[in-house]
């Protein structure tokens, strides 16, 4: 099947999005009135319970723009239905933006024209200063740090959800069937050419972000035994150091106990070294569990994402 090929892709992924969808969609009516180039909009529904899908069905009827609603069959988190929505997108340059808009729908095309104009892959935002929380902003820097650490991100690089791709960099990485997917990650294993754009962030007009703690320390799991081998490497090293400061106090009990016939040692001497290399060793067998539960999960063909519908409200193909 041929299909019909845009300039610009416009990739939402919705998750209980409710009394959002109106100003979402009507924010992009309004950027329709001046966008003169070919563009579709692919909505993604991460598993709502609230009738977020039903609802977009029923907004969407007399849209200005095709329109490709995909309907996940649960939650599989924000990066999975982004990576869906760029599968399902057939623009040349496709931006990903949240469904609260603090990202506004013309920073989204500033975003696109601003990828269009250099010779990048990739085009990543930064901003003055974040509408959220200080501990999603304190999340964000060591996200930041880690992916520099472990991804060799450039340091002037701010990772953000809101960035733009061309199509031939989706198209180099739409294989992958990780279970644990990190976007920054795939991009930075395919690309090297990136460009930046300072937009502007709002705060949140209702509702409340849907990322909790627990699915934050998840995705930074991700990032870290992902894509990188650094973990390992660093139990290894902290292994051998262990091993090696571990001889200093056996040494030391060896001497007393040849030259000055000392035959006891301190029970908190003791307890204390047991404690250190008991808790070690099983903060090692931890990451090394972590990368054979990864294994194990992609071997067996765990799920990226199941689709449970896909709608095509406009006409997008031939």
């Amino acid at each position: 099947m041929r299909h019909q090929q845009f300039e610009f892709s416009f990739v939402v992924p919705l998750h209980n999005t409710g009394s959002m969808l109106r100003p979402l969609l009507g924010a992009f009516r309004a950027e329709a009135m001046t966008l003169r180039d070919s563009w579709e909009l692919v909505l993604v529904d991460d598993g709502s319970t609230d009738g977020t899908p039903q609802k977009a069905r029923e907004l969407l009827a007399d849209f200005p723009a095709p329109v490709v609603l995909v309907v996940l069959a649960k939650n599989f988190g924000e990066h999975a239905a982004v990576f869906e929505g760029w599968r399902r997108s057939h623009g040349r340059y496709v931006v990903n933006l949240d469904d609260d808009l603090q990202n506004p729908v013309s920073e989204a095309r500033r975003l696109l024209e601003h990828l269009r104009s250099s010779d990048a892959d990739v085009a990543y935002t930064f901003f003055d200063q974040k509408k959220h929380a200080w501990w999603r902003n304190l999340g964000s820097q060591l996200a930041n740090f880690f992916a520099t650490l472990l991804l060799e991100k450039p340091h002037e690089l701010y990772l953000s959800s809101f960035r733009a791709v061309r199509r031939e960099l989706i198209q180099r990485v739409e294989n992958h069937h990780s279970p644990f997917l990190y976007l920054d990650g795939l991009i930075f294993g395919a690309t090297n050419r990136f460009t930046r754009l300072k937009v502007i962030h709002k705060s949140r007009l209702l509702g409340c972000s849907g990322y909790t703690m627990r699915k934050l320390l998840r995705l930074a799991g991700g990032m870290i035994f992902g894509f990188s081998m650094l973990p390992l490497r660093i139990a290894s090293m902290l292994g051998l150091s262990l091993f090696a400061l571990g001889l200093l106090p056996l040494g030391l009990f060896t001497a007393d106990w040849l030259l000055f016939d000392f035959r006891q040692l301190d029970v908190l001497f003791v307890v204390g070294c047991l404690a250190v290399f008991g808790g070690m060793q099983l903060l090692l067998l931890g990451i090394l569990g972590e990368y054979v539960g990864r294994t194990f999960l992609t071997v067996i063909n765990r799920h990226q994402v199941l689709v449970r519908e896909v709608f095509t409200l406009r006409e997008v193909s031939a």
